[in-house]
């Protein structure tokens, strides 16, 4: 399949609705961040987020919301969580999204720390770094989807930590993006387009039970947060 028909879009596409999406899913990450505390559950914590996919007018989801607390932040997108898991006072959580707003789609995803774990904000920290890493590789470089991963496969063994190597990224667009049945961007063979993939980055710490998320859509122009957004 080429790279035409892997990015193809909707009749309703537009890329300001995709960038205007994205800026409404970020603040709806937010959102949650400021209902998080230490006690949740995840269960809990998906209530709260509906009220604030609510609040911010949100059409529909395209994906489920996870949310991953402490030990379960290191599965998999389909591994059940530990429903027992709750946040502790000294923790790590991290939030991912996939939101419709004005018939187009946002993801994306983060990590955060309560109280004082500096390894766990070290991790998330590390997501972050790969994040930006990997693409601003992909704006100068102009590397292949394939490329991208095996790029942040290297640099994060660099920083310590193991990739999960069954988070590939994935197509957006004009919702449903499924139609048009794009596949994974750490499959993509040819230079990914601005505006229409998620890059995923999921890692683990070696030897501790926790690891760390981020995500975002891949655009020529950088998020003003992307690889700098603070954990507390």
């Amino acid at each position: 399949m080429n790279s035409t028909t892997l990015e193809a879009v909707g009749k309703r596409y537009d890329a300001t609705l995709m960038q205007h999406a994205r800026e409404k899913s970020w603040a709806a990450l937010y959102g949650i961040r400021e209902r998080m505390r230490p006690g949740i559950s995840e269960d809990e914590a998906k209530v709260e987020a509906a009220e604030v996919f609510r609040e911010l007018g949100m059409e529909r989801l395209w994906h489920p919301v996870l949310i991953r607390i402490g030990a379960n932040t290191t599965k998999t997108y389909r591994e059940k969580s530990d429903p027992t898991v709750r946040l502790g006072e000294n923790d790590s959580y991290f939030i991912d999204i996939g939101l419709v707003f004005d018939g187009h789609e946002g993801d994306v995803g983060d990590t955060f720390v309560t109280g004082h774990a500096p390894e766990q904000q070290a991790c998330a920290e590390a997501a972050r770094t790969l994040f930006h890493e990997v693409a601003d590789a992909w704006r100068t470089q102009g590397l292949s989807g394939q490329a991208l991963y095996a790029f942040t496969d290297e640099r994060a063994h660099a920083l310590g930590y193991r990739l999960n190597h069954a988070v590939k990224g994935h197509r957006v667009c004009d919702f449903p993006h499924a139609i048009h049945k794009g596949g994974d961007l750490g499959a993509l063979g040819s230079t990914p387009s601005s505006g229409l993939w998620i890059l995923e980055i999921q890692i683990a710490h070696p030897s501790e039970p926790f690891g760390a998320f981020y995500e975002d859509l891949l655009c020529h122009e950088e998020h003003p947060n992307t690889g700098t957004r603070h954990v507390q």
